[in-house]
């Protein structure tokens, strides 16, 4: 069983945009599959990391404390595909206690977001990234809890979707998300662009979005058009 993660984010109180941010799970490498309409998700993986050995050519010593974690990586996103999220919480935050690591710390902050703690999940991808400035994919997440916790912080949101979408220019997905916050900040030119963007790259939901964001920049321009009559009618006559 596949594990899905989405979520409707508000950007702002005064307006509301869809924005499904995906989380993906990963042990120690980052993949990427598209499933349906709504929603990306993407399959545990399998680790395919090859532990450091030593220097010498025919030894076969590897680290120990480095093979556990890497298990305890493997056994947390089991739990997790079993619906277990505390087991799996355990096994994440022991792996990053034997050996922090960007994709285990990246992997303690899903659960602490499907657990809504959300200033955990925060702080475990900040650090992730710490670790793995390149991973748009830690980047996205990280715009999803702070649009989604308590205290909503949309500015840090949309700044760590454009170093999301500057790392993966491709990904119609983050490109989606990006034009969602865009769009519920009122920034509705640039988010136009963006789900023009989402769409090339094979989003087929970003049209309805791009047509709802059309009719918000003409309304906003019949507005502004009407306010500069206004102003002349009441201006001094020549």
């Amino acid at each position: 069983m596949s594990t899905k993660l989405f979520a409707l984010t508000r950007a702002v109180r005064a307006a509301r945009a869809s924005v499904i941010l995906p989380q993906r799970i990963t042990s120690g490498v980052y993949r990427k599959t598209t499933s349906g309409p709504l929603s990306r998700h993407c399959s545990p993986l399998v680790a395919s990391r090859r532990w450091a050995t030593s220097t010498t050519p025919n030894s076969s010593a590897v680290n120990p404390a480095e093979v556990e974690a890497m298990q305890c990586l493997e056994e947390g996103t089991q739990k997790l595909e079993e619906g277990d999220v505390e087991a799996a919480k355990a096994l994440y935050q022991r792996s990053v206690d034997i050996k922090r690591t960007a994709s285990g710390l990246f992997n303690v902050g899903v659960t602490h977001y499907h657990l809504k703690e959300y200033d955990q999940a925060i702080a475990a991808w900040k650090e992730s990234v710490a670790l793995q400035p390149s991973s748009p994919d830690a980047h996205t997440n990280l715009a999803s809890a702070y649009i989604v916790s308590p205290v909503s912080r949309p500015d840090l949101a949309l700044h760590h979707l454009r170093v999301a979408s500057s790392l993966a220019p491709e990904d119609g997905e983050i490109a989606f998300n990006l034009a969602a916050v865009l769009e519920a900040c009122g920034m509705l030119e640039e988010s136009l662009e963006q789900y023009k963007k989402s769409k090339a790259f094979g989003v087929e939901r970003a049209a309805m979005h791009m047509r709802n964001v059309s009719a918000k920049i003409l309304g906003k321009q019949m507005k502004e058009a009407e306010a500069e009559a206004e102003q002349g009618k009441d201006g001094p006559s020549a």
